[in-house]
């Protein structure tokens, strides 16, 4: 049986959610299983997304704090060019460094980091005493090891991954990473990363990767790992919000997909 130590956590911490506005249909509901099921003291509630009325309206709803994307990092999206003939990732790449400039927006130590399409169905904890609590999975894309290495200098250091939607950070641990990988290519931090993918690939960096393998190179044994119990679902508001108490039974969060966000098309 569960103590209360497992499932409250007196932690603060500040939640931060890259967004755009293809992701009005999930936003809403991420955001109240944060709220429901994230059993810490919530600090600041930012929505990091482009200036568009239909957030700033929902970031009113909700009680959440919206951030000009823009603001976030000295480049914006259109100083990305991650694309080919026939897949653009450059948005999906921003929002992953946006995720990394996160350290500069949190007023609390640690700020958690979720999809905006990922939403927790059960009760989550992310610190246990001076532990972390990541969550993981059992597979990867090889070339975010590739890029990992070309980044660091080392290979992974986990044998599990740590893409799973969403992550606690510790924003002084990511200053350091930050200042790591400045050190060691004597260039900006986002330009050493888009530098060290190989943008003909698809996938080819992982922030969430990145930043667990740093952490358990030299602290593995501050890290708590648990298996991230995630279900993929083609979904509709209301066959979520059916089956969301069927599945905790088996999964901690869901992943809606509705788009496919990459692929090119003609206007």
């Amino acid at each position: 049986m569960s103590t209360k130590a497992e499932i409250h956590s007196s932690t603060r911490i500040d939640v931060i959610i890259p967004a755009i506005e293809k992701d009005l249909g999930t936003l809403p509901l991420v955001i109240d299983a944060v709220r429901k099921h994230v059993k810490h003291p919530i600090g600041e509630f930012m929505i990091v997304a482009p200036r568009k009325e239909r957030i700033l309206e929902l970031c009113r709803r909700k009680g959440c704090k919206f951030v000009h994307e823009d603001t976030v990092l000295p480049i914006t999206k259109k100083d990305i060019h991650y694309q080919s003939k026939t897949w653009d990732r450059s948005g999906w790449l921003y929002q992953q460094l946006l995720k990394l400039g996160g350290d500069r927006l949190s007023t609390s130590s640690h700020y958690l980091v979720i999809d905006a399409d990922t939403m927790l169905i059960r009760p989550h904890i992310f610190k246990v005493g001076s532990k972390t609590v990541f969550y993981c999975r059992n597979w990867s894309q090889p070339e975010y090891y590739k890029t990992y290495h070309k980044l660091m200098g080392k290979k992974k250091a986990a044998r599990v991954s740590f893409v799973t939607h969403y992550m606690l950070f510790n924003k002084h641990k990511v200053a350091e990473l930050k200042r790591d990988i400045e050190a060691r290519h004597q260039r900006h931090w986002y330009s050493a990363i888009i530098r060290s993918m190989n943008k003909r690939k698809q996938f080819a960096f992982s922030e969430f990767e990145t930043y667990g393998n740093y952490l358990y190179a030299s602290e593995p044994e501050r890290m708590i790992l648990r298996p991230a119990k995630n279900k993929s679902l083609s979904w509709s508001t209301a066959k979520v919000r059916l089956l969301a108490p069927k599945l905790a039974k088996t999964y901690r969060s869901i992943s809606l997909h509705k788009r496919k966000g990459y692929r090119k098309t003609s206007n």
